[in-house]
């Protein structure tokens, strides 16, 4: 009884330790993402939105790289309609985060859809590399908390003090929220096809930036994905083809000759005469 207890005392002190540390990494991405809010209110009130446009956004939409892309375009004279497209494509990936969280996390019923609000690349990236569904469920929810508070503050003073900062060109400051998406994206990029993708995206992304409007490059840079896909598919067939044709040739080889290289056909002749001895041949002859 003595041993059951102390053995059920250190689980939980392990599952507590594991906890916490939980938290803390969570809290970690939550505070240092969080922070670069103030960046986008800049940008986004430098780009010509209102105050109470620029926090609409970021309480309503809350996806870092959607929203610099729409007010990046805005900024650059692009057109509402297709920067919004833009953003709305390059958003597209948290619907696939959320299928993946819906199994991972299996939350009840009744919190899904203000938990969906919260499905991100942090979240997302903080809850996978959790071992357990506790721990993944600590982790979604500690970073997704922190970060949406943080968030929408710093928003809020970004925009506050986008007047007093004067030249938002001049700061660079909307480069900070790529830059976290990148950080947090190149430690998943595990398979060639993976990289692949990313690196065909970046070349049609950045190639074709001077020569089409303001964010019509992101919509076509999605195209690297299927295009990427085909080509390993049908470079997987024709390898595949390429082997069972090897695998073919090899088996008839291995029919026609025997162990010696001559034919099995004529080697198994040659073994009936000598098997018939006398007389055989005498029959034969």
């Amino acid at each position: 009884m003595r041993t059951e207890r102390r053995a059920l005392k250190d689980g939980g002190s392990g599952d507590e330790k594991r906890d916490a540390a939980v938290v803390r990494d969570a809290l970690g991405v939550g505070v240092a993402v969080g922070l670069s809010g103030f960046a986008f209110g800049v940008t986004s009130a430098g780009s010509g939105l209102t105050l109470l446009q620029t926090c609409v956004l970021s309480l309503l939409v809350f996806t870092g790289a959607s929203q610099f892309a729409l007010v990046g375009a805005l900024a650059a004279g692009g057109n509402p309609f297709t920067a919004a497209a833009g953003a709305f494509f390059l958003g597209v990936r948290n619907a696939f985060y959320g299928l993946r969280l819906s199994q991972l996390l299996a939350l009840p019923r009744a919190v899904r859809l203000p938990a969906a609000q919260w499905v991100i690349d942090e979240t997302t990236a903080v809850s996978l590399a959790q071992p357990t569904r506790r721990s993944a469920r600590i982790g979604f929810v500690v970073t997704g908390l922190t970060l949406y508070v943080l968030w929408n503050l710093t928003t809020l003073f970004g925009a506050l003090g986008a007047r007093a900062i004067g030249d938002t060109d001049a700061w660079g400051l909307d480069a900070a929220n790529p830059a976290v998406f990148l950080a947090l994206l190149a430690p998943m990029l595990r398979t060639g096809t993976e990289r692949a993708v990313a690196g065909v995206a970046v070349v049609l992304g950045l190639g074709l930036l001077p020569v089409l409007p303001a964010g019509v490059p992101v919509l076509v840079a999605a195209l690297a994905a299927p295009a990427v896909l085909w080509a390993d598919g049908r470079r997987r067939r024709t390898t595949g083809n390429r082997h069972d044709g090897t695998v073919d040739e090899q088996g008839a080889t291995t029919h026609r000759q025997g162990p010696t290289g001559h034919s099995q056909d004529g080697e198994a002749d040659g073994h009936d005469a000598a098997a018939g001895g006398p007389g055989a041949q005498g029959e034969q002859a």
